[in-house]
């Protein structure tokens, strides 16, 4: 399960209710209407569908729970339901761009009028269970927050004009790449996943971090710091996208059917990428993204090297000392500068585990030893989706601060590569 922990106050979780909730409508400022019914891909979903179903999450699984509660729009349970089929139909996913209909601004008064009833049932001595939803419920709106904008931004680039998110992007952030060092990862038998809640209740964890298990490590060793733009060039003009031999045979066919010659966002003379600021000119020195799973692993035998497993990648992150002020610093969504950025400094152990760029891992997502999911209809959040996926790990620079820790697993397809995707290298030692 997801970690409950003790019941914290109703004043607190109001307070986390609103700021979540919050920056959601605020992500929304610089675009239009019109912008927010694109669905440039399948993958891709309209940013005013985000907006809607991050607000049937909590109408659904929160307020439906009061006896007498009666849905705001009955049809909106079905056109907002995302993959939870054992609370009714849904509307397809493919078809989420056809959805003119209800307006942004019914969409926003929607939200407005599902906040005012959760903060009205915050008002009252709330029981562990619903206070754990609500926890549930804030977590998940955060993953579309960072989705709401990877979204946006591959809706943005496949138009000619090659809008800009950012009317004015922040200050690109000082630091240049300093030279990749192999550091030796923990070796032997060790433990991973997610500890247990910590006294305040705030330590949350979803149910696919659990339960905490035993893992031997064989001997490794880590990169210091992601793979820069300028090693990525590197393999591409050593001819890396025409040298079958690195490649997976999936990804090998990928790059033959999807004429991948580069990272997406990339121009074809790899100088110029598209942003949300618009397109920019590719830093050297900043962490390569944008990459399939397919396209990390290629990289890592190019080199020489190799994908680190997810033990491996959880054992170097919780293992930096003073983690929590680590966490706090990373380069996240917060700070305005919605792209990678180099590292700043080399430091003794591994720079960059967290923030910039989500980091694939060798690992398939599946489930732990011992694995339950949650009872109910919010059973299917994680668990079922454990199959031909691989797990990610890190976070972003479009991921909110505050959401991350060492224990976070994220998953995607093989062929995904909208997200803001790169690689660290590891060798067997």
């Amino acid at each position: 399960m997801y970690d409950k922990g003790p019941n914290p106050s109703p004043s607190s979780l109001a307070a986390e209710f609103v700021r979540v909730r919050g920056r959601s409508v605020a992500l929304v400022a610089p675009l239009a209407a019109e912008d927010t019914v694109v669905q440039s891909m399948p993958d891709v979903s309209p940013t005013k569908w985000h907006l809607a179903h991050t607000t049937w999450f909590f109408e659904q699984f929160l307020l439906m729970r009061e006896g007498d509660y009666r849905p705001l729009q009955q049809d909106w349970l079905y056109l907002f339901n995302s993959y939870y089929e054992s609370v009714g139909p849904r509307h397809q996913r493919v078809q989420r761009g056809l959805l003119s209909r209800p307006t942004l601004a019914e969409v926003l008064d929607y939200r407005a009028r599902v906040d005012e009833r959760v903060l009205a049932v915050l008002e009252r001595d709330i029981d562990e269970a619903l206070a754990a939803v609500l926890r549930l419920g804030l977590q998940h709106e955060q993953q579309h927050q960072e989705l709401m904008l990877t979204d946006i931004k591959h809706v943005f680039s496949v138009n000619p004009l090659e809008p800009a998110y950012q009317a004015t992007a922040a200050a690109p952030p000082e630091g240049r790449t300093t030279p990749l060092r192999w550091i030796a990862g923990a070796e032997g038998l060790h433990e991973i996943g997610h500890p247990g809640a910590s006294p305040d209740g705030r330590d949350f964890a979803f149910d696919c971090e659990t339960p905490r298990h035993r893992v031997f490590v064989a001997p490794h060793r880590l990169a210091s710091r992601p793979v820069s733009n300028a090693e990525y060039r590197e393999f591409i003009r050593d001819g890396g996208y025409a040298t079958p031999a690195v490649w997976m045979s999936e990804g090998w066919a990928a790059v033959q059917n999807r004429g991948w010659r580069g990272p997406m966002y990339w121009d074809e003379a790899g100088e110029t990428e598209f942003s949300l600021a618009g397109r920019r000119e590719i830093s050297a020195d900043a962490p390569v993204c944008h990459l399939s799973y397919f396209e990390a692993d290629a990289f890592a035998r190019w080199a020489g090297a190799r994908l680190p497993t997810e033990a491996e990648w959880e054992l170097a992150a919780a293992a930096l000392p003073e983690l929590s002020a680590v966490l706090a610093d990373a380069h996240w969504a917060d700070a305005g500068y919605l792209h990678p950025r180099p590292a700043r400094d080399a430091g003794p152990g591994p720079v960059q585990l967290f923030g910039d760029v989500w980091e694939w891992t060798q690992s398939p997502y599946v489930a732990y030893p011992g694995y339950r999911p949650l009872p109910g209809a919010l059973g299917e959040y994680n668990g079922k989706f454990m199959c031909g996926q691989w797990v990610l790990r890190g976070g972003s620079c479009v991921t909110p601060a505050g959401h991350l820790r060492a224990s976070y697993r994220n998953f995607f397809y093989p062929p995904d590569r909208w997200q803001f995707m790169g690689l660290r290298l590891a060798q067997d030692a």
